[in-house]
């Protein structure tokens, strides 16, 4: 019986090795930020959602080259019939946490890589000054920032880290039902 996890895992080994206008592909990608998340420390729920913070380029048609340009909501409804919400807000959030960092940090804009730089464009571009104050009250707010900066620095093309089945014990201890 194939349950969730091992769904996960056949869309990072199939659908996740395809490019979406990045140096690495989603799964890369995915398995990057895991990466960085674990070796920062973060709980376990955290390095599940830096690991699963793109699947919503997965389980949806591409806008363009550049993938789905809402994966958030799409991911993070995705994963919500399956994860808590530790793991199901920083996914949702982690496209509003750009937004959010370009309008509070003037140079942050200028370190987004091409991809996020074009992304950014069809998700609303810079947050207005209300974004800014209802998503600064939000109280998944730390763990958005954080996937963010992961999202952020997760894009090594050749860097070696574990593979996807390194992460399917965590996976399956935090499903919900």
């Amino acid at each position: 019986m194939s349950t969730i996890v091992d769904e996960i895992i056949e869309l990072f080994d199939t659908k996740g090795r395809e490019p979406y206008g990045e140096d690495v592909s989603v799964a890369e990608h995915g398995l990057q930020c895991a990466a960085l998340a674990d070796r920062e420390g973060a709980d376990e729920a955290l390095v599940v959602a830096a690991l699963l913070h793109d699947v919503g380029h997965l389980i949806e048609d591409p806008d363009d080259g550049y993938g789905v340009h809402r994966h958030d909501a799409g991911g993070a409804a995705f994963l919500a019939r399956h994860f808590p919400e530790a793991v199901v807000a920083p996914v949702r959030m982690h496209v509003a946490a750009k937004r959010y960092r370009v309008a509070v940090d003037p140079g942050y804009a200028a370190r987004l890589s091409a991809a996020s730089t074009h992304t950014l464009a069809h998700q609303g571009g810079p947050m207005s000054p209300d974004e800014v104050r209802e998503f600064e009250a939000d109280p998944h707010l730390a763990a958005a920032l954080r996937l963010r900066e992961w999202d952020d620095h997760g894009k090594v093309d050749g860097l070696v880290v574990a593979p996807i089945e390194a992460y399917r014990d965590r996976m399956q201890r935090l499903l919900t039902g």
